[in-house]
């Protein structure tokens, strides 16, 4: 039996997706259906099976979360959504033993309050079950057994059934993070658009908590993301155990296989705080990966190894500047200051719309155009007169979300005879956004 799918994934990264979705299938399906469909802005649809469901949740870098259409219907009032909803058989996917939780998202809704909307999905769904069996599911908004979203267009209401739990990006390694921490999923996709394959040099000069180094390794060493994790549809009625069982088994034999290699995955970090680097240690003991480590100031950087390959980046601002060594190179300045979790998005936008230090910017380009020749370095940044900063002209710019921040990934081809500074801001380019040679 087929299944409709939609997967959610950051803004910008949604060709990236449908393309790991097909190769999912390939490799991990024998053969089994699996079609993606159309690309939307934050997403992908795709046709199959229980496997296919359950291979996107465990292999999917890239994924937010895996969601199962239900239905599909136009609608006018608060009232035609509620009964779309009653009129779904959820207890054939849960019972009302379950906890429940429902979200609703719209654009350009004609509906008044979402808040409304969604207690009239949640009330239908009870209301369903207390028919069916006499009893109303509990709710809870924190941890839930079970997730159900609804989409609202200005014309559409379309329901879904989570299969995935905690959002995929959640991997389970990472415990330790710094200030403004990149989510996994984001890292993932951006480490795709780079090109970077296994074996190929990867270096973090700005590494944090190690996110970028930690997606590579995992991609070189062939260990599932969600390996490590529990799902949503684990806890629902008609998921296909047997075929589960044999998926992750295999993603087990594989991470075993990973914890015996001795390969050199070419794969460096470095970063001028201490206290991330240890971070960072942690997490990579917890995922099982061993990644080289430096602490440097990324001013005075230097090639890890004499072949060229690909540097990527989230370089600090601001705040982040100063918790991580503002101030003479070498200079290590803590303040021990963390986000928390329910906080990251508004972390990250605090932190990155402050003004950026034009000395560090300079001094980095500096390095890169001095000592990475025939490297391919890629920036990721809210700020797009980054590349004017630093001095170098851009051969590429990608337009990407961190949540609802949006960001600009920027490539550099540091080519021996053709980088050249970028020229002087005028009036009629005031952040100097001309595009390099590739």
């Amino acid at each position: 039996m087929s299944f409709d799918f939609f997967v959610p994934c950051p803004r910008g990264l949604e060709a990236a997706l449908a393309s790991e979705l097909a190769g999912i299938g390939a490799r991990h399906l024998n053969g089994a259906p699996f079609a993606p469909g159309a690309q939307v802005p934050g997403g992908v649809h795709f046709r199959g099976g229980w496997a296919a469901g359950m291979a996107a949740n465990l292999h999917s870098r890239i994924a937010s979360r895996v969601l199962l259409k239900i239905a599909h219907r136009p609608y006018r009032s608060e009232q035609d959504v509620y009964a779309l909803a009653l009129e779904q058989r959820w207890e054939q996917w849960f019972s009302a033993n379950e906890t429940l939780r429902v979200d609703v998202t719209a654009i350009k809704s004609p509906l008044r309050s979402l808040e409304f909307a969604t207690l009239r999905v949640k009330d239908a769904i009870c209301d369903r079950l207390r028919e069916k069996s006499g009893a109303r599911p509990s709710i809870d908004t924190a941890e839930p057994d079970v997730r159900v979203f609804a989409f609202l267009t200005a014309t559409d209401c379309t329901l879904y059934l989570d299969t995935s739990g905690d959002p995929l990006f959640k991997r389970g390694w990472r415990l330790d993070k710094g200030a403004a921490p990149l989510r996994e999923n984001l890292a993932a996709g951006i480490l795709r658009l780079t090109g970077w394959t296994a074996g190929t040099p990867l270096y973090d000069p700005m590494c944090g908590s190690g996110t970028f180094l930690a997606e590579a390794a995992q991609v070189a060493l062939n260990i599932a993301p969600g390996v490590e994790r529990r799902f949503g549809f684990e806890r629902l009625k008609q998921y296909d155990a047997s075929a589960w069982q044999a998926l992750k088994a295999a993603a087990v034999d594989a991470k075993r296989a990973a914890r015996g290699s001795r390969a050199d995955l070419q794969i460096f970090g470095s970063d001028i705080s201490g206290d991330m680097l240890d971070k960072a240690r942690a997490n990579f003991e917890r995922a099982g990966l061993n990644v080289p480590l430096k602490q440097v100031d990324a001013r005075g950087m230097t090639p890890p190894v004499g072949t060229p390959g690909i540097l990527v980046a989230n370089p600090p601002y601001g705040e982040r500047i100063e918790v991580r060594g503002r101030g003479p190179r070498g200079e290590v300045r803590e303040t021990g200051r963390e986000s928390r979790e329910n906080r990251e998005d508004e972390g990250f936008k605090r932190v990155h719309t402050d003004a950026p230090d034009s000395e560090f910017f300079k001094s980095f380009g500096d390095a890169l155009k001095q000592r990475f020749t025939g490297w391919h370095a890629f920036v990721l940044t809210s700020d797009r007169k980054l590349p004017g900063q630093m001095r170098l002209r851009e051969s590429t710019k990608t337009p990407l979300f961190n949540g609802a921040l949006e960001c600009r990934l920027f490539r550099f081809d540091l080519i021996a005879g053709s980088v050249r500074q970028r020229p002087a801001a005028s009036a009629a380019d005031p952040a100097g956004t001309a595009e390099g040679q590739s």
